[in-house]
């Protein structure tokens, strides 16, 4: 069980990607029942360092002698040191705690940190889509995957740049305390309790939410009626719009046609169900408008490259499938 967690830094730390660990295991909501960690912020390179951008410094008490009994310990995002190596105590240390089973976690650029102490040789991995390269040609026996948000290969757990950083954290919390904390922890977070696809979904233009009037309503509707079938016509004469100028404005105003607005939405809400509920693969599908278990399975596996059946199971449990 997860209760004993360490974020170690290095100078040049990246505060957005610390913040992260910060926030996820170090702040007490026990007031909802949630579990509280047994938190620490460790210094590698002594009592206080700098940021790599933000122009202030972090104190901390905690030396590497701290991550002896962690449980999990996190390496975030730090100024690149490859030229000048990082702390051999620091990669012993490591190296140790995945000898003892503990988990070890990078968050973006802190993957180097990983590569450095040699835990991603012959295992599969996850960088920023801008430091794939870079990461390969250093540490030519790790096996990167360079579409994905993060790659638990248990005890090294590794993420993408920046927000993929919160994916993970959430992803080991739902491992160890099960689906309805990660969810609640995100709840507080207010950020998505998993994002599914891979990171080429940022290196191009995503699919985003509308910020115009036009089609605002119309959009409250369709996710309000998800479970029904809808034509461009039906939801024009909404709009008060003929079909035409309303499936422009659409592609305007959210990036995407509506039949691939409606369908994302559809696969979300598919993935909610199948992570809270026990429904039937047939109850879901008529809930999400997909009409039957086979056309669900279709659609989920283009969308997300998995089975609604594997996506349970890996969220909920060999049990809930």
């Amino acid at each position: 069980m997860l209760k004993n967690v360490a974020a170690v830094l290095l100078d040049g730390v990246h505060p957005f990607e610390l913040g992260v660990v910060c926030e996820v295991f170090g702040l007490d909501r026990s007031d909802e029942g949630l579990p509280v960690y047994d938190f620490a912020v460790a210094s590698a390179e002594g009592p206080t360092l700098g940021t790599h951008v933000a122009g202030f410094t972090v104190s901390t008490p905690y030396g590497l002698d701290r991550l002896e009994e962690a449980d999990l310990i996190v390496v975030p995002a730090a100024r690149d040191n490859a030229g000048h190596g990082y702390p051999p105590e620091l990669l012993d240390a490591l190296r140790r705690a995945v000898r003892r089973d503990a988990r070890v976690l990078s968050v973006c650029s802190g993957v180097f940190v990983l590569g450095a102490a040699g835990l991603l040789d012959g295992r599969r991995c996850s960088a920023h889509w801008q430091h794939a390269d870079e990461l390969a040609r250093r540490h030519p026996r790790a096996i990167v995957e360079r579409d994905v948000l993060y790659v638990d290969e248990d005890p090294v757990i590794t993420s993408a740049g920046t927000a993929a950083g919160i994916d993970a954290c959430l992803h080991i919390v739902r491992k160890e305390q099960g689906p309805e904390v990660a969810n609640a922890v995100a709840r507080r977070m207010v950020v998505p309790p998993h994002r599914d696809g891979g990171q080429a979904q940022y290196i191009e233009r995503p699919l985003p939410r509308s910020q115009c009037d036009t089609v605002g309503e119309v959009l409250v509707w369709m996710e309000r009626h998800l479970d029904e079938e809808v034509t461009v016509e039906q939801l024009a004469a909404r709009a008060h719009m003929s079909p035409r100028t309303f499936a422009r404005r659409f592609q305007q105003e959210t990036g995407t046609t509506p039949y691939r607005w409606i369908l994302r939405q559809r696969v979300l809400l598919a993935q909610e169900l199948l992570e809270a509920s026990d429904e039937t693969m047939d109850a879901i599908a008529g809930r999400t408008g997909f009409g039957n278990a086979a056309a669900l399975r279709h659609q989920f596996v283009r969308s997300l490259g998995t089975t609604p059946q594997a996506y349970r199971r890996t969220f909920r449990g060999p049990q809930a499938a």
